[in-house]
């Protein structure tokens, strides 16, 4: 199977608005529904990843773990989830967008809360390791549906909405941990961050009563005897895009998660803030990121999609090495650079919900967006373990500097994929 054929607007017809949310009006009743939807499940599922990242420190102090063995915590989640990102998105192909949502909202919620009640830390690492089944179908089946409501010309700036929502999730996390970690001992403060994941539950009742999957994609995918086919994407048409799409999925995740994981545990051991401390910078770091994730939206529809990741790649990776080498005692400018930090490492996201949909036809839609953006999840979930190892001789700042390389990574990976801007979705 081939890619579908590119349709192209003109430059003037694809930068045309006349309003500031012009691709939420463009989206419809329906559209609007799916947008809702996708967007509280992509934000209680960054609340519950980040459950265990702000958590880190009790936890290890709890088992009595090393930094090798915390890291491995969220690589197990990671790596997880890129078999269930996989397994999603065929079945988004298979069963439809909505039906997958669910599955995978309900899935990331049960483990989520079960991790609170884990007596052991092997335990733990299993329970985490089956909250990343739904973890990791999230986002590309959310993407997915809201991606086939979008206009050409809006999609760009449509899904890093969407995209924004991670921000949101995060945030609300950071205050709920903020609020719990002041409450109660540590001891028992991270069993309780784990048991506010079954928040997620409750959007399942409002994605079953009021969200469908786009009509026209719908009868597209069902009348193809190739639907959810991992075979197609591997094809001659397809399989160069694969690895390229996985590859750029591999340098973005790796540097992201890398100080996703280990930003809050730097913050409070090598820089000696408390938990309220850490909030604050954590408070400087989600703001830039819900900014650079509208930002980059706006940009990926203006610049393209290639010139939009790559921008932000650089910007990343300046970043990491800038905020990972200030001198101690210089805590005020670590707040400052935190803004940028924040931007710069979300923004880079905000096209790959438009790009990797309109990489691949709509009967393998699920299964190519889901297997390279979870691919790539699952192998750059190695960088957090490699920077816990790397922590006990170099200190987690200076471990931190391999989050650059995935920025390094995703550069290359856009030299073997084509610009998609103004491409209908066929």
């Amino acid at each position: 199977m081939s890619t579908s054929p590119v349709t192209s607007t003109t430059p003037d017809d694809t930068h045309e608005d006349s309003g500031a949310f012009t691709w939420f009006r463009d989206l419809g009743p329906r559209g609007r529904r799916a947008f809702a939807g996708a967007f509280g499940g992509y934000a209680l599922d960054s609340y519950d990843f980040f459950t265990l990242p702000l958590s880190m420190v009790a936890i290890a102090a709890y088992f009595g773990l090393t930094t090798g063995q915390t890291g491995l915590l969220t690589t197990v989640t990671l790596v997880v989830s890129a078999v269930g990102g996989a397994i999603a998105g065929v079945l988004a192909d298979r069963i439809g967008r909505v039906k997958a949502l669910m599955i995978t909202v309900i899935t990331y919620a049960v483990f989520t809360v079960l991790c609170g009640f884990a007596p052991t830390y092997d335990s733990l690492l299993v329970l985490r390791g089956l909250q990343g089944l739904g973890f990791g179908g999230e986002w590309a089946v959310g993407a997915i549906l809201v991606a086939e409501y979008a206009s050409a010309k809006h999609r760009g700036r449509t899904l890093a909405f969407i995209q924004s929502s991670w921000a949101v999730g995060w945030a609300l996390a950071v205050v709920v941990n903020t609020v719990v970690f002041e409450l109660v001992g540590p001891g028992t403060a991270w069993r309780v961050m784990f048991w506010t994941g079954a928040l997620p539950a409750l959007l399942v009742l409002y994605v079953r009563k009021n969200v469908k999957d786009a009509p026209e994609a719908a009868a597209k995918r069902l009348t193809s005897p190739a639907r959810g086919s991992f075979t197609e994407i591997f094809k001659p048409g397809l399989a160069k895009t694969t690895f390229f799409a996985s590859l750029l999925a591999t340098g973005v995740q790796g540097g992201y998660y890398t100080l996703a994981t280990w930003v809050p545990a730097y913050l409070k051991t090598e820089r000696g803030l408390t938990v309220v401390g850490t909030g604050g910078y954590l408070t400087a770091l989600i703001s830039g990121a819900f900014t650079g994730y509208l930002t980059g939206g706006f940009l990926t529809d203006r610049l393209g999609r290639k010139k939009t990741i790559a921008l932000f790649a650089v910007l990343s990776a300046a970043c990491v090495l800038a905020y990972t080498h200030l001198p101690s005692g210089s805590n005020g400018l670590l707040l400052v650079l935190s803004f940028p930090l924040g931007f710069s490492m979300s923004a880079i996201f905000s096209g790959f919900g438009s790009f990797l949909s309109e990489l691949y036809p709509t009967p393998v839609r699920g299964a190519g967006q889901g297997f390279t953006y979870n691919v790539g999840r699952g192998v750059g979930a190695f960088f957090p373990t490699l920077v816990g190892f790397l922590a006990g001789s170099w200190g987690v700042g200076g471990a931190l500097v391999f989050g650059a390389i995935g920025y390094a990574i995703a550069v290359i990976a856009l030299l073997g994929l084509p610009e998609t801007r103004g491409k209908e979705l066929l």
